[in-house]
């Protein structure tokens, strides 16, 4: 059996998604389909509005094969340590094949430009050069570039092609990265077709705006309980002001920002409003939001120093075509396959409860608590 690739977050699981696993038959059909999948962080530094469990039953119903969870520790952290993360897991499972949705849609492109960032000596100090003025890193990583190729390249899905195919090339991979042209714009925020942006749902959502003709009907059934990163201020503004003095311990909080933090935090009445105090050009919206993240989940720069690789394959769902690729490569397959919070004993994945606990904080005690032993009760789901 052949296996192909795809790496998505499902926040939430929309038309545009479905347009791209259909493309993914397509293009392949006669693979099984595996999705690394970004768990209840993602790597915006937001919470997955659906959670895990939920995405994975979606992903199924609509055709893919396995879902294996992207561990916290690489699906909250930028585009080069994600995508580390989740080819190390497609290497790992032995696909032939990875298919991604980007702006540009030119494969020969990414390799070129993934090939200056790896071996081309002038492409890390014209970075540093670039971040000396004062320009967040998406910019300096795409001047750089442009320096180096006379290639523009700006958009956030290119930057993760990008990563993905520089992962590969690094990794010596057997795997064949293939694009999808995007049909939407990634940063709109309003409504304005059938395939619109993950952005775009997620703005209607907070406005209780019908969002029906924009998601498969399967999704809505599990809109009803949507995690809101606003839901997360009260904990997080008192876990900041319990470790004022220690905020610089946690990973990404980086550059002296933790200052701008203590400045603001108290007079800041919500998650958006902190955001909006401590934002500089220097500093992304999705760079603040992955260290609001990791403050919130106890998440130290030690403990990332001690997660920088995939220890293991942990399986949320699979169809029938799913279990017998598995059970056909499981000898080949180095890392351990893990279908039982209980069966490993790992820092990675106590590091996963911990955050599914933080996840669950803003749940009602019932729904907090099924939710919480979900992590280590659930089977992989089955269809």
């Amino acid at each position: 059996m052949k296996a192909v690739g795809i790496i998505c977050e499902y926040n939430p699981f929309h038309n545009g998604h479905l347009y791209h696993l259909n493309k993914v038959k397509e293009l392949c059909p006669d693979h099984v389909i595996i999705l690394i999948l970004g768990g209840n962080f993602l790597q915006r530094g937001e919470p997955s509005i659906i959670n895990k469990w939920d995405k994975t039953k979606l992903a199924i119903e609509y055709g893919v094969d396995l879902v294996v969870e992207l561990p916290f520790a690489f699906a909250t952290q930028s585009a080069d340590l994600f995508a580390a993360g989740s080819i190390s897991l497609l290497d790992a499972l032995g696909v032939d094949k990875l298919v991604f949705g980007s702006e540009t849609n030119d494969i020969d492109s990414f390799t070129l430009l993934a090939k200056a960032q790896l071996y081309n000596d002038d492409y890390d100090e014209l970075v540093k050069g670039y971040l000396s003025k004062g320009v967040n890193y998406p910019t300096a990583l795409s001047n750089a570039l442009f320096t180096l190729t006379n290639k523009k390249i700006d958009s956030p899905n290119d930057i993760l092609g990008i990563s993905y195919v520089r992962e590969i090339i690094r990794r010596k991979s057997n795997i064949k990265p293939i694009c999808i042209k995007r049909t939407n714009n990634y940063h709109d925020k309003e409504l304005n077709s059938k395939i619109t942006s993950a952005t775009s749902i997620r703005e209607a959502l907070k406005k209780n705006q019908d969002i029906s003709n924009y998601v498969p009907k399967e999704t809505l059934k599990y809109i009803n309980k949507v995690h809101n990163v606003e839901n997360y201020y009260p904990l997080l503004k008192y876990k900041i002001l319990s470790e004022l003095d220690d905020l610089d311990m946690y990973q990404t909080v980086d550059e002296g920002i933790e200052n701008r933090i203590k400045k603001f935090i108290i007079p800041s009445k919500s998650y958006n409003e902190l955001v909006e105090n401590i934002k500089t050009k220097r500093y992304t919206y999705n760079k603040i939001g992955r260290m609001f993240t990791h403050i919130l989940c106890n998440f130290s720069k030690d403990e990332a120093d001690s997660m920088k690789k995939i220890r293991y394959i942990r399986v949320l769902g699979f169809s029938v075509y799913g279990q017998s690729y598995l059970n056909e490569n499981k000898k080949r397959i180095k890392l351990p396959i893990i279908t039982n919070y209980s069966k490993l004993n790992s820092g990675m994945l106590a590091l996963e409860f911990r955050s599914t606990c933080v996840y669950a904080s803003i749940l009602n005690e019932e729904d907090k608590q099924i939710m919480i032993e979900a992590e280590y009760k659930n089977k992989p789901i089955i269809k």
